[in-house]
């Protein structure tokens, strides 16, 4: 932690912030000291500013008031964990809720859905309306193809601890009446997507797990991942069975999955081994990335895994300005208050 002074104002800070973190990390934290409270959260053995105190957690004070009823009881019917630093005024998990389900639950949903717009592409131009019956109200927070620490999921990779999910999953209905599945992973401040932990992990044999190792050699011989050979995961199946959309994977000198590309990897396996399981009801299943508009720290891993996929369709990047314009266009008086609200409290 270090303090420091801007504009005669004195912040205690992370020691390591790039110039967008930094800008919205002081605007967030001058709303909490507004809006919320003055007194600084406890970390570690530090105190920063940017993180609420136990105090104020009970109220879930950084969680747009209107969805905070549903968000509990979408907690009671498909439990999922608070990240570590929900309580941060920049916790992407928070962000994630604060975005999507004010439009989610309202009932101009579908026309909202229908506009989100990207550099002049609509991200979502298969979707027809929100399949309200599924998962809850038509949406899911952390989502994975399980509901129980015992249950490992379709990647073979959860447990009590982690694993891979989607921040938010939406089900839809496209214009053949095909109920599909949308999975977005919502990134705030972040500066780079997961990396491998795999690679990492003091289980791996480094004479053994060669991640140095080509694409190609690693589909010949899964076992050369410390994940495919000593924690069972499916990452490696599921690449193999879909060698077709890693269209340019076999490039890599390395593996492609250790840096940035690896949470984005794991995400689209989760997509597309649901879309092949019979025993799944989604007959198309999507990935996309939605950040804020003033992170480009992100860039470089979402174009690089987009030539590594040869921009396929079922992968798409916006940001939250996009969801922000297509609820506007539909000028309703409630998502208009959320917008403003929005906006105010994400510097957009």
């Amino acid at each position: 932690m270090k303090t420091e002074t801007i504009n005669g104002v004195t912040y205690k800070l992370p020691n390591v912030l790039n110039d967008f973190q930094k800008d919205l990390y002081v605007h967030l934290i001058n709303w909490k000291w507004k809006n919320i409270t003055k007194e600084p959260g406890k970390y570690s053995d530090d105190y920063y500013d940017a993180i609420l105190p136990e105090s104020v957690h009970k109220n879930f004070p950084v969680i747009y008031p209107d969805i905070l009823q549903d968000l509990k009881l979408h907690q009671n019917k498909f439990p999922f964990k608070l990240h570590e630093h929900f309580n941060h005024m920049a916790s992407s998990q928070a962000a994630n809720v604060n975005l999507f389900l004010p439009v989610l639950l309202n009932t101009k949903a579908n026309d909202v859905l229908k506009n989100i717009n990207s550099n002049s592409k609509i991200i979502k131009s298969d979707f027809n309306k929100l399949a309200n019956n599924e998962l809850y109200k038509g949406f899911r927070i952390e989502f994975w193809d399980g509901n129980s620490s015992k249950e490992k999921g379709i990647l073979k990779d959860h447990n009590a601890r982690s694993g891979t999910d989607s921040d938010i999953a939406i089900a839809y209905y496209n214009h053949d009446n095909e109920l599909c599945l949308w999975l977005i992973e919502h990134k705030l401040t972040e500066k780079e997507f997961t990396e491998c932990g795999g690679y990492k992990s003091k289980g791996r044999d480094e004479k053994k797990h060669l991640c140095g190792k080509p694409y190609n050699d690693v589909l010949k011989d899964k076992n050369l991942c410390y994940y495919h050979d000593i924690r069972k995961f499916k990452y490696w199946d599921i690449t193999d069975t879909n060698k077709s959309f890693f269209a340019n994977a076999d490039k890599y000198d390395e593996c492609p999955f250790r840096g940035g590309m690896n949470q984005l990897w794991r995400n689209q396996l989760l997509g597309l081994a649901i879309e092949n399981d019979i025993n799944q009801p989604y007959k198309h299943v999507y990935f996309s990335v939605v950040k804020h508009p003033g992170n480009t720290s992100l860039d470089q891993s979402i174009n690089e895994y987009m030539a590594l996929i040869n921009n396929n369709p079922k992968f798409s990047v916006f940001d939250s300005t996009d969801v922000l314009n297509a609820a506007q266009s539909v000028n309703d008086t409630t998502l208009n208050k959320w917008i403003k609200w929005y906006k105010g409290l994400y510097k957009i």
